[in-house]
């Protein structure tokens, strides 16, 4: 620093909390008059000892932060690697969060993610089309999208874990000329909810708030035009006083106790239109700003719980959207011309399962969790058809298992003679190659009427194949690991130098321990083919009809398997040395399966003699 001393952030690890303003301050304005836009660097406090739940404990800072020293109502999220790529991006999500009737209830709007520098055919499917351009936009017709972690404005009363504003039902007609036994139920229920309604505000009156909020089972509302207290009560005498202080009391520390010791942050935070608290200056809010992003500020606290990003997993995003839509928020997918953000990709092919395994380690973690949505929130808003979305992002992982084992048996089908499907009479067999087809045909169909290209859905079947039997396999054996047994596994990558030339990280291979699931079945079927084949020949013309169904299995899977092959291979076919040893090795070891089955031997059909002394 300018004194001499280095600087306190220079231990990623152990450093206090530091906030500097570089643009903006209260009060400052243009030459229009208008409030200056500010610019803050944040940085929370570090100490050993502490967890500081990565991503989601950052947001959670920047969230108070912001509520202090700002208090806007929406908050736009967005990555490291992202860039604002469409300036009407934020009206367009101001038209969702600010329309008088539905916006209320809008937790958050989700934009599409859209990726720079990816190569133009998309081995590795990184632009991931089919979920973007599909899925989401049928979720949108559902209760809304799900958060994807950028790209997302949200509304920040959703993340206190407020509950969405209940619709206002049309009040009863009642008439004067009608008996007044006619409307009596009328009258009665309108009576004890005006003075249910005068009770809490009384108790909101000595609170922050303005609107009603739903927290901690309470109601609490202030109204402006109302009374704070209610002079018939407090004639009652010092005892119903005394109560009414003793409540109030109780009711600060429920909002101590979810959303930590901060009484301007808990002013903010019912603050439904934003801005800052009457009385506050710069000094103060920056000094309280400090403290909110303390370690020991969440303590004791439902941040991370039910408050801000949820921890407990690696895929934040999820857990997060989940709990906002289980309280009964919505969401809105806005999808402009022009693309609203655009980020990176890795599209390098370790580098793409390493992010495919974490995304998938995230769902394994909430799947063995208590939010699995399986069995979480059934006594909330949460509508049905949104639950089976929220099921199908962290059940996928587990179907690597059995998409290995089909990845499998086409190859030990061509090894020992057999096949996974009994023999077919022709009729049959037009049948199943007539419902085949009518599935392919039915999937492009629907595919080129939301717009999405044959090679984009054709490079999404392909990678969910090589991403299956790799990050995904490996994400429910280490998720068991972690979850069951408390062992964290960390896979490691060893990086080699790419050429320097457009889209030379494509090229470049990094060894990892997630290539060889893939590596082991294309040798395996590989050398299921050659054997087919070579058995084939041995036993003449009548074997070759039941080695085209197999074969046709076979090569199915190669077919999928391409790209990561050709990720293997790297530029002008040169396969690394260590890809050599594995296939080598792996040869080596079904050829000895393939000697030891011995399959050209022919097979004996009668009964088997055995030398036992004498003569049978």
């Amino acid at each position: 620093m300018q004194d001499g001393t280095p600087w306190p952030g220079n231990n990623t690890r152990d450093h206090p909390g530091m906030i500097q303003v570089y643009l903006g301050s209260a009060g400052a304005l243009d030459v229009d008059g208008k409030e200056l836009p500010r610019l803050v660097y944040v940085s929370r406090e570090k100490r050993p000892g502490y967890q500081h739940h990565k991503k989601a404990g950052a947001e959670n800072a920047l969230v108070r932060v912001s509520a202090v020293l700002t208090n806007a109502p929406f908050i736009l999220n967005l990555d490291c690697d992202h860039y604002i790529n469409n300036s009407k991006a934020m009206r367009e999500a101001m038209c969702f969060l600010m329309d008088p009737q539905f916006g209320k209830k809008l937790c958050y709007v989700q934009f599409p993610q859209r990726f720079d520098g990816i190569d133009h055919h998309d081995r590795y499917a990184n632009r991931n089309v089919v979920f973007f351009d599909i899925n989401m936009l049928g979720l949108d017709g559902l209760q809304g999208p799900v958060y994807v972690g950028t790209g997302c404005v949200f509304n920040r009363q959703a993340l206190y874990g407020y509950d969405p504003p209940v619709s206002e039902k049309r009040p009863k007609m009642t008439c004067d000329c009608w008996p007044s036994w006619c409307c009596c139920c009328c009258r009665g229920s309108r009576k004890k909810s005006k003075k249910k309604g005068e009770k809490k505000g009384l108790l909101g009156g000595l609170l922050y708030g303005k609107k009603k909020k739903k927290m901690m089972g309470k109601n609490y509302v202030k109204k402006g035009s109302a009374p704070v207290f209610d002079l018939e009560e407090i004639e009652e005498g010092l005892e119903g006083y005394e109560e009414l202080e003793k409540s109030s009391l109780m009711s600060q520390k429920n909002f101590e106790k979810r959303f930590g010791q901060s009484p301007v942050f808990i002013a903010s935070t019912l603050m439904e239109n934003g801005g800052l608290p009457e009385g506050t200056n710069s000094t103060s809010l920056i000094k309280e700003a400090i403290h909110v992003i303390s370690c020991g500020y969440e303590e004791k606290t439902e941040w991370g719980k039910e408050i801000g990003w949820i921890y407990g997993s690696v895929t934040e995003d999820i857990l997060t959207g989940f709990k906002m839509h289980c309280r009964g928020w919505k969401s809105v997918y806005c999808v402009p011309k022009r693309p609203a953000f655009k980020g990176s990709a890795p599209i390098n092919l370790s580098d793409r399962l390493h992010q495919v395994l974490r995304w998938a380690l995230g769902s394994v973690e909430i799947f063995l969790s208590r939010h699995c949505p399986l069995w979480y929130g059934y006594g909330g808003k949460l509508k049905w058809l949104e639950r089976l979305a929220y099921i199908n992002t962290i059940v996928y992982p587990f179907t690597s298992i059995p998409l290995l084992a089909y990845c499998t048996i086409p190859a030990v089908c061509l090894l020992t003679g057999k096949f996974i499907i009994p023999t077919l009479s022709n009729l049959t067999s037009v049948w199943f190659l007539a419902l085949f087809l009518s599935i392919i045909a039915t999937g492009v169909l629907e595919l080129r009427w939301s717009g999405v290209s044959i090679q984009d859905w054709w490079r999404n079947e392909q990678f969910w194949v090589i991403g299956g039997v790799s990050a995904h396999l490996f994400a429910v054996f280490q998720g068991l690991l972690k979850v069951l047994a408390g062992v964290d596994t960390n896979f490691t990558v060893t990086a080699k130098a790419a050429e320097d030339t457009e889209f030379g990280e494509l090229y470049l291979f990094k060894w990892t321990t997630l290539l060889i699931p893939p590596t082991t079945l294309i040798i395996l079927n590989m050398v299921g083919v050659v054997a087919g084949v070579s058995d084939a020949i041995n036993n003449g013309y009548g074997s070759w009809g039941p080695l085209f169904g197999k074969l046709f299995f076979s090569f199915w899977v190669i077919l999928h398997l391409y790209p990561f092959l050709k990720g293997l291979m790297g530029r002008q076919n040169r396969t690394p040395t260590i890809v050599v040893l594995w296939s080598v090795l792996l040869a080596s070891i079904f050829s000895l399966v393939w000697v030891r089955i011995d399959p050209f031997l022919p097979k004996q059909t009668g009964p088997v003699l055995k030398q036992c002394g004498v003569e049978c």
